[in-house]
């Protein structure tokens, strides 16, 4: 499915947070599809079933999963009120993100053209304003 950096300083259940993230964000995982049990990422990411928990907990309380008892997790389908406070939220973290990358003297150009290549890399997208 996917590796994790041991050796990185950022926790592994943030990075399992942030991959299967950017699965759900780029439709590699469908709305409704099942999530690999606890017990079976564990294993095959060699990493403590407690850890895959976490990792699912907090990806559920953000709203990217949900969990049915007895049955496993499962992809959220997308919820249009919770993903425009979603929306409203990366929006202020961007702006104090590229306020603080202005002031570390990084161009406005620079900017534009990170965010281009990154919009070029995910195939562009719809926009809402």
């Amino acid at each position: 499915m996917f590796e994790l950096d041991t050796r990185s300083r950022k926790p592994i259940y943030e990075q399992l947070v942030e991959k299967l993230k950017e699965l759900i964000i780029n439709e590699v995982l469908k709305p409704d599809e099942q999530l690999p049990s606890v017990r079976t990422l564990a294993q095959e990411l060699t990493i403590n079933p407690n850890t895959i928990q976490k990792a699912y907990r907090e990806l559920e309380s953000q709203g990217f999963i949900y969990s049915q008892k007895g049955k496993g997790s499962f992809v959220n389908t997308s919820n249009s009120s919770r993903d425009g406070e979603k929306i409203r939220e990366v929006k202020s973290e961007l702006e104090r993100l590229i306020l603080e990358a202005l002031y570390l003297g990084i161009s406005a150009g620079e900017l534009i053209r990170l965010v281009e290549n990154l919009d070029a890399s995910k195939g562009g997208g719809d926009s809402n304003d």
